[in-house]
């Protein structure tokens, strides 16, 4: 009788951690076994965007505020995600690189660096942290690059697209089939992004033409554009002659466009000054220096020595540098 107790309490044991487990286990089941639809892959959301939005769906009110200009940014840089599964995929990314960063550098620093454990922990720690923070300013700046290219490539498009809008506008075609043909052209044009989602808005969403021009002038992250959109408005309102509005503003943005140009070369020539200076004879000085101190003996310094510094600056310092050197000439060159 007393086997036969215990086996039954044995066995209501099993079933309850059985339905725990399986309870846990269902967020996890839908996440894996998850198919995105067409629709949902047009849109950009992912498998990893819904896995961190599922997981932080209940705690995204704590992390929201942090984000709060992003959304704008955001909408300029026409990115196909929504805002919360955005902050989400930031966060859960971040939270997995601390604690991947904290483990690979208390290994490294404890089995390879043979350091004490407090000094690996402490290393750990601020190297996560370090990780966590660099990835969350990834994310954060990523939509507002991504809007100052866009923003780029529209400005340096202007004059050629207010060009072309001129002829059309010259032959008589509507406002709306000006735009109707810029979306449809098939060189890969940030004026057709733009043109695009105007079309989107008369036709599916039922905007009529000015409506659907403030909304973009709204939402583009130019100022130029802007500008073109709400000169647009006010010539159709006043019925003024829009060929020649158009014509005009494209001999100002060609003008401004040869300003740019010169201003881009002194700029360049600045900037290949300082990569010399600092990737090119920087390193080479170091490199030299290291190398006499490593063959005379030179004592260590710290956890550092010489041999360890040469490495650094050989293999992460320089390529870093150079990276970065190349994201700022990026930043500042004309698209075209």
């Amino acid at each position: 009788m007393k086997k036969k107790g215990k086996t039954r309490k044995r066995r209501k044991i099993r079933r309850k951690m059985g339905k725990m487990a399986s309870h846990i286990a269902s967020p996890f089941r839908v996440i894996i076994n998850y198919k995105a639809t067409s629709k949902e892959k047009d849109e950009g959301r992912t498998k990893l965007q819904i896995l961190a939005y599922r997981f932080l769906e209940g705690k995204l009110r704590f992390f929201l505020p942090l984000f709060k200009d992003l959304n704008e940014h955001m909408r300029k840089a026409k990115m196909r995600i929504s805002f919360k599964a955005y902050v989400s995929l930031a966060v859960l990314t971040s939270f997995t690189i601390f604690i991947s960063a904290m483990v690979a550098t208390f290994a490294l620093t404890v089995l390879i660096l043979k350091q004490s454990f407090v000094i690996a922990v402490l290393l750990s720690i601020g190297i996560s942290l370090l990780a966590s923070a660099s990835t969350i300013i990834g994310f954060y700046a990523y939509p507002i690059y991504r809007a100052d290219s866009l923003r780029r490539k529209l400005e340096d498009e202007l004059p050629f697209t207010t060009g072309y809008m001129a002829i059309l506008a010259a032959t008589g075609v509507q406002p709306d089939r000006m735009f109707h043909s810029l979306a449809k052209l098939k060189t890969s044009l940030a004026t057709s992004i733009e043109a695009k989602e105007i079309v989107r808005n008369v036709k599916l969403f039922g905007f009529d033409m000015i409506s659907a021009l403030k909304n973009a002038s709204k939402n583009t992250p130019s100022k130029d554009f802007r500008e073109l959109l709400e000169g647009f408005i006010a010539t159709i309102h006043s019925g003024g002659d829009l060929a020649s509005y158009l014509r005009d503003k494209s001999m100002q943005y060609m003008k401004l466009n040869k300003i740019k140009l010169r201003k881009f070369s002194d700029t360049l020539s600045m900037l290949s000054e300082f990569y010399v200076t600092l990737m090119i004879v920087g390193p080479l000085l170091f490199i030299i220096m290291l190398s006499v101190i490593a063959m005379l003996g030179g004592s260590d310094f710290g956890i550092l020595n010489p041999a360890l510094m040469l490495h650094l600056i050989t293999y992460i310092a320089i390529p870093v540098g150079s990276l970065v050197f190349l994201i700022i000439l990026d930043a500042i060159s004309p698209k075209w």
